[in-house]
């Protein structure tokens, strides 16, 4: 059974809306060339997505101890790199999936997460 990671793609900034058609068409080349070669190793993409910009996020504390939920519209001041996608991937290990994840196109970093286990519970 293949184990499942998250990745988070993340870079200084993110508008899309700076983004021209030859760039976006680029960048869902080298995508899908990474999609490509996940298949190819054997593994497999189990969900993903681009996320809109940080000015369309929200940051929700939850309520507490009897206090009501307090809801900060985007872009977070505190925030000087943001997460602009994420893809969902099964490996056979973890060495597999962060050889995979050093193959996601981004001009920033890639944060990896194994998914817990929570069928037992």
């Amino acid at each position: 059974m293949a184990e499942e990671f998250i990745m988070l793609i993340v870079e200084p900034d993110w508008d899309p809306s700076t983004i021209t058609e030859a760039q976006w068409a680029d960048m869902m080349q080298q995508h899908g060339a990474f999609t490509q070669a996940v298949a190819d190793a054997g593994a497999q993409i189990l969900g993903g997505d681009a996320l809109q910009p940080p000015s369309s996020a929200v940051r929700i504390t939850p309520a507490r101890n009897g206090s009501a939920a307090v809801f900060t519209d985007g872009p977070f001041a505190d925030t000087k790199e943001v997460v602009t996608g994420f893809y969902k991937i099964g490996a056979k290990d973890a060495a597999q999936a962060r050889e995979l994840a050093a193959l996601c196109p981004t001009a920033g970093t890639i944060d990896l997460y194994p998914v817990m286990d929570t069928s037992a519970a």
